[in-house]
């Protein structure tokens, strides 16, 4: 049996700490001894950017993987962090809509990937796939939705914070009655928390009221490492592994697996 489990970092606000939640995440998640796939879904391509994969060496990309030309195994590349591998995003992405928009299963292509992923990897199986959004509730991230076993919600720590996340839940409710009944709410990962404002701290406050247990208790600091990490082509944990960044998505990463446990002993 494969133990794959596949978890869609989404929130269709831009600039709320997606792609660093993915990457640092899965970098902490193959720290831990996970073996970890990310698949940048995301046309800008920050996730592939911020693990180190120049965009001369995207010869081929997750629009590859959609239109159904390649596999994901044959799309991953490995990166700089021992057990992580991605599988990159192109411009190429932005067309990908409207060409598969007229297929009966075009919001199950990245189902399809993953399961043929499952069925030819067995020898060294991957235990993760996080998948990194477009911030938009697109056709890209409907797939991501339509695949995958949990969703896990970064939330910016401002004012608008709930309203964004009202959206989502909708989206995702919509998502388990159409097209994936699995579909589940991992958590909610709050960012960019700034102790020393009050509205932060209410936000902080308001969601954990809103949500419940479905908050992390792993707070993600606002931390100049980690906005300085993807120049750099790194993870913050490579970058700066002592940063308050970095030990905060470690924490996480626990939280996380601790999550894990708990559901697949239920």
């Amino acid at each position: 049996m494969n133990s794959l489990r596949t978890l869609v970092v989404a929130n269709q606000k831009g600039g709320v700490g997606k792609t660093t939640t993915t990457i640092n995440l899965g970098t902490a998640l193959a720290a831990i001894g996970e073996k970890v796939l990310i698949i940048d879904l995301d046309p800008q391509g920050n996730a592939s950017t911020g693990l180190g994969i120049d965009r001369k060496s995207r010869r081929y990309s997750t629009y590859d993987v959609m239109i159904g030309e390649k596999g994901l195994e044959e799309v991953a590349l490995p990166t700089a962090v021992p057990n992580l591998s991605v599988a990159p995003s192109t411009l190429d992405l932005l067309g990908v809509e409207l060409e598969i928009a007229s297929a009966q299963d075009r919001a199950f292509k990245l189902r399809a990937a993953l399961r043929d992923l499952i069925q030819q990897d067995s020898a060294q199986p991957y235990t993760y796939v996080l998948v990194d959004c477009p911030p938009s509730l697109n056709l890209l991230t409907i797939n991501a939705l339509a695949s995958a076993d949990s969703v896990l919600v970064p939330l910016q720590c401002e004012f608008f914070a709930l309203e964004g996340l009202s959206q989502l839940l909708s989206t995702v409710d919509q998502v388990k009655r159409s097209l994936n009944p699995k579909l589940s709410i991992h958590g909610v990962v709050l960012t960019m928390f700034d102790p020393r404002n009050n509205l932060a701290t209410q936000v902080v406050a308001d969601v954990r009221k809103f949500m419940g247990d479905k908050v992390y208790d792993t707070i993600i600091p606002r931390n100049v490492r980690i906005s300085e990490a993807p120049s750099h082509g790194k993870p913050a944990l490579l970058y700066d592994l002592k940063c308050a960044g970095s030990q905060a998505y470690l924490k996480l990463a626990s939280e996380l697996i601790q999550r894990e446990r708990i559901l697949r002993a239920a």
